[in-house]
């Protein structure tokens, strides 16, 4: 646990909250002159046994339970990254689940700004694959440059992806088809993904698939081969990235090579050298 920090961004994020929007009153005793909510103040709202804000910002409450910390982050208005930090200062850890139930839907609109000044294919998707912004490159992939909706409804069941991504049955499916699994493993109350699973359990082909016990969810560095629209026939490395504040939400970045044999010399691992 470290103390001082979990104090600090307790009490950062405690001053802003103001009493009066919780129909409570600032308390006026001498020595009280902190902003925002104070500890006994929390532990009203939030219907628990005097003392146990405290103890929680103060670092006297060795492994405090999870709903204890979801509900002091969503009263206090934390974002993804300070729910993150709570954790880790509390618990040394991650936390198991987002905070807020949208997490992971949305991202900064700058991201849209970024992947277009990537010289390579990109896109940017939400928890659900649903896409969110897209540079023109990985637009030339589609014929006539029209994008799907969700990449992973599109790679999983449509045909035109059958045919672009090439050896689909054995080259792609068996590994896209697991990232569908984990996720909905992850949250089966997620609409979106669960029709995908409908409508994948309804092709033969898919169903096969995905019904094969795997645990195979790896990508970030992978290399498969495609058919590009204009480009021809070659293969793709993936690269596969998180925005920080949105859990389960992803960038991928295809870089391309033209040829239809594997030719290209893998890029050697990328190491820190220490001195």
């Amino acid at each position: 646990m470290d103390k001082s920090a979990l104090r600090s961004l307790l009490r950062e994020r405690r001053a802003l909250i103001k009493p009066e929007s919780h129909g409570l009153s600032r308390p006026t005793r001498q020595g009280r002159r902190a902003p925002g909510l104070s500890q006994a103040q929390i532990d009203q709202i939030l219907h628990r046994a005097p003392d146990t804000y405290g103890r929680l910002e103060s670092g006297r409450y060795p492994n405090p339970p999870a709903d204890l910390l979801q509900d002091v982050a969503r009263l206090l208005g934390m974002n993804e990254q300070e729910w993150v930090a709570l954790w880790r200062y509390c618990l040394g850890q991650d936390p198991p689940f987002p905070l807020h139930s949208q997490s992971g839907e949305e991202i900064p609109g700058v991201w849209q700004e970024a992947v277009d000044g990537i010289e390579h294919m990109a896109y940017a998707t939400d928890r659900s694959w649903n896409l969110l912004a897209h540079n023109q490159p990985w637009a030339a992939l589609f014929p006539g440059g029209r994008v799907p909706r969700n990449t992973m409804r599109w790679m999983t069941l449509d045909p035109v992806a059958r045919e672009t991504l090439t050896d689909w049955e054995h080259a792609w499916a068996p590994l896209v088809l697991p990232q569908l699994r984990a996720a909905l493993a992850a949250d089966p109350t997620d609409q979106t993904l669960a029709q995908i699973e409908k409508e994948v359990l309804a092709d033969p082909l898919a169903a096969g698939i995905y019904n094969r016990p795997s645990g195979y969810l790896h990508l970030d560095g992978d290399e498969r081969p495609l058919n590009h629209a204009s480009l021809g026939p070659g293969w793709v490395t993936m690269c596969a990235a998180q925005p920080v504040a949105a859990p389960g939400a992803r960038l991928i970045i295809l870089v391309f090579h033209a040829g239809e044999e594997r030719r290209h010399p893998r890029t050697p691992i990328l190491r820190a050298k220490l001195r």
